[in-house]
């Protein structure tokens, strides 16, 4: 026989792991959006000579932007108004992105030369992944607890299913903040990465060049 309680432990274990996989998403489709916004915002600022102040403005404004609109853009394609669908968005991802920010900002700025140093730096990108991993580790238990209070983005999640068809069937709407994104995101910060330690080495190289050329005659 199967106990009452047994049905319940199976049932609450179910829906932990729904939530899991749910905080898990959702924190992802995030860091998308701030990961597009803080590596433009940060290219933009380092390449016309911004404040470390005023890139950080710049950067966190771009991430605001891609993240609220790679979440506004299913749920237009949902048929909800332009109106609706950001006063969802804004309840459902205001907080979560306002965390990576604060902790992927503070980061950067605790990470010396990250802020000023220039595209062609490997403290730039490697600075770059550390806060963005440290902003995802902090945004997931923010987004767990909204979910399991109904909010966050549970707010968005009844609007990925699009109205039915002429069959009858519903449609799924895909998030954009698919797996091809965040590896093409992934992918841009390696190379750039692997473009600074390349630039560096030659450098390194050009100078010991000149150093034993000068050393010679």
């Amino acid at each position: 026989m199967t106990h009452p309680h047994q049905h319940t432990d199976h049932e609450a274990h179910a829906a932990s792991g729904s939530t899991n996989a749910m905080a898990l998403s959702a924190t992802l489709h995030c860091l998308t959006g701030c990961a597009i916004g803080e590596i433009a915002g940060l290219m933009i600022g380092t390449a016309i000579g911004l404040s470390s102040g005023w890139t950080i403005v710049l950067a966190v404004g771009l991430a605001f932007l891609f993240g609220y609109t790679l979440s506004t853009l299913p749920l237009l394609r949902a048929g909800l108004g332009v109106g609706a669908a950001l006063s969802v968005v804004l309840a459902a991802d205001t907080l979560s992105i306002a965390t990576m920010e604060v902790v992927d900002n503070l980061v950067m700025a605790l990470i010396p030369g990250a802020m000023d140093a220039g595209l062609v730096n490997v403290v730039f990108w490697v600075g770059m992944m550390v806060a963005l991993t440290a902003a995802f580790v902090a945004a997931y238990p923010v987004n767990r607890y909204l979910l399991q209070r109904g909010r966050g983005h549970a707010l968005t999640h009844e609007y990925h299913q699009a109205s039915a068809g002429p069959t009858g069937a519903r449609r799924l709407i895909p998030d954009l903040a698919t797996p091809t994104l965040v590896a093409a995101i992934v992918a841009f910060m390696v190379g750039g990465l692997v473009v600074s330690v390349a630039a560096e080495l030659s450098d390194g190289a050009a100078g010991g060049g000149s150093h034993s050329s000068s050393a010679g005659r």
